[in-house]
C-alpha cells in the first residue's frame, strides 16, 4: 500500500471542485482521491508505518498557516490545476520530506524538494482526459471556481491507497 500527505480545502469548496470535475465524463481524478494539495508524495511512505511518527513530530512543531487557492494553470497539456499561494507551504513540504528521508532518486520521481509546485489537481490525461479537455477545463475553472478561497491549514490528511489508484482518509494530524 502507498500513502501520501495532503491539505484539504474547506468542505464547501471541495464539493464545488468535485462537482466541477464531474462535468467531464472522461475525468476520473475525483475517483482517485478527494480534492487536496499534496505536501508529501508517496516516496518513503510505505507499509512500514515508522514514517508516520516522524510526520506527526513535524506537524506538532509546525505552526498553522494560511494558503490561498489561485488561478487555474496547466502542466503542459497533461494536467489542469488550481495554483496555490502560501509563504509557508514550501518550508512545510521540505520539513516533511526531511522527516521521512526518502532516497534522492525517488524524491526526484515524485517532484519533491526544489521541484515541488503546490497545486490542487482538477484533471489530467493520466486519469482519462484529453489534452483538449485539459485546456477547456483550465478556461472554465477561472469562471466556475471563482472566487478562490484563502483558508487556514490547521491539520494535514494522510491518505491511504486501498486499491490501485483509490486513496481514502487514513488519519488527520493537527499542526501546532
Amino acid at each position: 500500500m502507498q500513502y501520501f500527505v495532503g491539505i484539504v480545502p474547506p468542505t464547501d469548496y471541495k464539493e464545488r471542485i468535485v462537482e466541477f470535475q464531474k462535468r467531464w465524463q472522461s475525468n476520473r481524478t475525483w475517483e482517485v482521491a478527494e480534492p487536496h494539495i499534496t505536501v508529501k508524495a508517496q516516496s518513503g511512505l510505505g507499509d512500514d508505518l515508522r514514517w508516520l511518527e516522524s510526520i506527526k513530530r513535524t506537524c506538532a512543531s509546525f505552526p498553522r498557516f494560511t494558503v490561498s487557492i489561485d488561478q487555474p494553470k496547466t502542466f503542459g497539456e497533461a494536467v489542469a490545476y488550481l495554483s496555490v499561494e502560501s509563504s509557508e507551504i514550501h518550508d512545510f513540504h521540505e520539513r516533511l520530506v526531511e522527516a521521512v528521508s526518502p532516497p534522492p532518486e525517488v524524491m526526484k520521481q515524485y517532484m519533491e524538494m526544489e521541484r515541488f509546485i503546490p497545486h490542487l489537481t482538477l484533471g489530467q490525461t493520466h486519469w482519462g482526459m484529453s489534452s483538449e479537455e485539459i485546456s477547456e477545463m483550465r478556461s472554465f475553472a477561472s469562471i466556475t471556481l471563482f472566487p478562490f478561497p484563502t483558508f487556514s491549514v490547521d491539520f494535514i490528511r494522510v491518505f491511504q491507497e486501498i486499491e490501485k489508484n483509490t486513496y481514502i482518509l487514513f488519519e488527520d494530524i493537527d499542526l501546532a
